[in-house]
C-alpha cells in the first residue's frame, strides 16, 4: 500500500497531470481523434494556469490551516510532545551528516522551544525513511543530533524510526506511548497537515492536543490571479493537492472518520 500511494501521488500531482494530459492529447491527435485531443489539451492548460497563475493552492492550504487554530498560550505543563517527521533533508543528512532542515523546520524549532521551557517533557519524534528506495535515515534518526546539539538530554528523546507515512506515525507512536504511559501529548506538525494527522491519531486511539506550526499562508488569502510568483504558486498547489488527496484517500479507506476532521 505504501508503494502504491507513492506512485499514485507521483501521477496525480498537478504538474504530473499536466504532463500526462499533454501526452494523452498527442496520442489522441496521432489517432486523429481531434475532439478528445482538444479536450485533454484544454484540461491540461487549465490545470497549468490554475497552478501557476492563481492563488488557488494558497486558498486550499489556508482552509486546512484554519481547521485547528494555533493555541493562544502555552499549556501549564507538558508531559510529552509528538513531533512528526518531514522536516529534515534526509538525503543530504544521510550523505553528509549534520542537521539540514527544509521548509517544515518549524516543527523542530517549536519542539526545541517547548523542550527548553518544559525540561521534564519527553519528546517522541516519529519518522522513518519515507522514500521509495529506503536508502536514507529518517527524521527520528537525524533529530537525535539536532536535539543533542542544543543540550537536550538523550534520555528525554524517544525515536520512532520505522514509520513511512502519517498512518504509520499514529500506529507506531501509539505502541511507544502505551509502553511509556505518557498520554496525553502535544502533537506538533505543520498546520496544513494537522487535520489528517489528528484524524489518524484519533482513529488509532491516541489522545493528543493539536499544536500546529509551519504556516504557509497569512490567513487572509482570497482566490485571485497572480502572475508575480508562479513557482511559489506551483509549490503551494502541490502541497495543498497532496494533503487534500491524502485526506480523501484515508477517508475512503476508513482510516479517518471524516474527510476533514474537526477540532
Amino acid at each position: 500500500m505504501f508503494v502504491i500511494s507513492k506512485l499514485f501521488w507521483n501521477a496525480v500531482q498537478p504538474l504530473s497531470l499536466v504532463f500526462l494530459l499533454g501526452v494523452l492529447s498527442l496520442g489522441l491527435l496521432w489517432l486523429r481523434w481531434l475532439r478528445p485531443a482538444v479536450a485533454a489539451l484544454s484540461l491540461s492548460l487549465l490545470i497549468l494556469f490554475l497552478t501557476l497563475y492563481t492563488t488557488l493552492g494558497s486558498v486550499l492550504l489556508q482552509t486546512l490551516e484554519a481547521r485547528f487554530p494555533r493555541p493562544e498560550r502555552d499549556p501549564a505543563d507538558i508531559a510529552c510532545m509528538i513531533v512528526l517527521g518531514g522536516a529534515f533533508e534526509t538525503e543530504v543528512t544521510t550523505a553528509r551528516g549534520g542537521i539540514d532542515l527544509n521548509q517544515a523546520a518549524d516543527r523542530f524549532v517549536e519542539a526545541l522551544r517547548l523542550a527548553i521551557r518544559f525540561p521534564e517533557a519527553k519528546i517522541l519524534v516519529s519518522g522513518g525513511d519515507g522514500s521509495l528506495s529506503g536508502a536514507y535515515e529518517g527524521d527520528a534518526a537525524a533529530s537525535t543530533r539536532y536535539f543533542e546539539a542544543f543540550g537536550i538530554a538523550p534520555g528525554r528523546l524517544i525515536a520512532e524510526t520505522t514509520s513511512r507515512n502519517t498512518d504509520e506515525n499514529a500506529k507506531n507512536s501509539r505502541e511507544l506511548l502505551a509502553s511509556s504511559g505518557l498520554q496525553p501529548c502535544l502533537l506538533i506538525t505543520s498546520a496544513f497537515h494537522m487535520p489528517r494527522a489528528i484524524g489518524l491519531f484519533r482513529k488509532a486511539g491516541v489522545e493528543v492536543m493539536p499544536w500546529p506550526v509551519d504556516y504557509r499562508t497569512a490567513g487572509n488569502v482570497t482566490f485571485a490571479l497572480d502572475f508575480t510568483q508562479p513557482s511559489l504558486n506551483a509549490q503551494q498547489m502541490s502541497t495543498a493537492a497532496r494533503e487534500w488527496v491524502g485526506l480523501a484517500a484515508y477517508w475512503a479507506l476508513g482510516r479517518i472518520d471524516g474527510i476533514l476532521p474537526a477540532p
